[in-house]
């Protein structure tokens, strides 16, 4: 499966000591726009991901799409997240952040903020994880990033993709939206196609990826340029 499109985003706080000389705030040869993404299936092995992941764990997209997502964290990721993907598939929060270690290629690692997105489908289930993965430093070697596709939502569209997001299940949506659970599956598939997405999953890690929604706040939002 290819890799999704690139997007550049969420720029952390940081700390007083890391100001640089101009006086911004910047961690040591941390890139201050470049968020990693990747779609995973409810049993957390990875169905897409953008350019910026597969160029940061320093593996191919045949290599890794298929893998369980602890195949490109560092072992002590293990300790750490479990907890957290139990919580979303068991509908106690619909996500989270923690910091982890991950590794690039075999031998390498490197520090990043990652956040998981629970993607509910039918009957309020767990259908897809949306990994965000913020690292703190860049390869010396960075890809030439693709062109970004400019997809355009209606206002509802944009309210449906919004609820997807944030975890939402197709009852809630119905329910927030006035709609018949038809009607929201509706609008989802349409979504789908328009975003060569599989599923619910894929589809909120390719608006990601093509920047459609804002990263680095919550909830996430329709960027206004792309609804009509």
């Amino acid at each position: 499966m290819l890799p999704y499109a690139d997007r550049s985003a969420m720029v952390s706080g940081l700390p007083e000591a890391s100001r640089n000389p101009r006086g911004g705030d910047r961690r040591h040869n941390a890139p201050p726009h470049v968020t990693c993404m990747a779609s995973l299936d409810a049993g957390l092995k990875i169905e897409a991901a953008n350019a910026d992941f597969f160029r940061h764990v320093a593996r191919p997209s045949t290599e890794i799409c298929g893998r369980s997502i602890y195949d490109v964290l560092h072992p002590s990721a293990r300790n750490i997240l479990p907890k957290h993907f139990t919580h979303l598939s068991n509908g106690q929060g619909s996500r989270f952040v923690e910091r982890v270690v991950a590794m690039r290629g075999h031998d390498r690692v490197f520090s990043a903020e990652i956040t998981g997105i629970a993607v509910k489908g039918e009957g309020d289930d767990l259908s897809g994880v949306v990994v965000l993965m913020s690292p703190e430093d860049e390869p010396t070697e960075a890809a030439e990033r693709p062109a970004r596709p400019t997809p355009v939502l209606t206002a509802l569209d944009a309210r449906i993709l919004e609820g997807v997001a944030t975890g939402a299940s197709t009852i809630q949506l119905a329910s927030r939206l006035y709609l018949s659970r038809q009607g929201v599956e509706y609008h989802v598939g349409l979504m789908l196609r328009r975003f060569k997405a599989p599923n619910r999953a894929a589809l909120v890690s390719r608006a990601y990826s093509m920047g459609v929604l804002t990263v680095g706040s919550w909830p996430p939002r329709a960027v206004p340029e792309y609804v009509k």
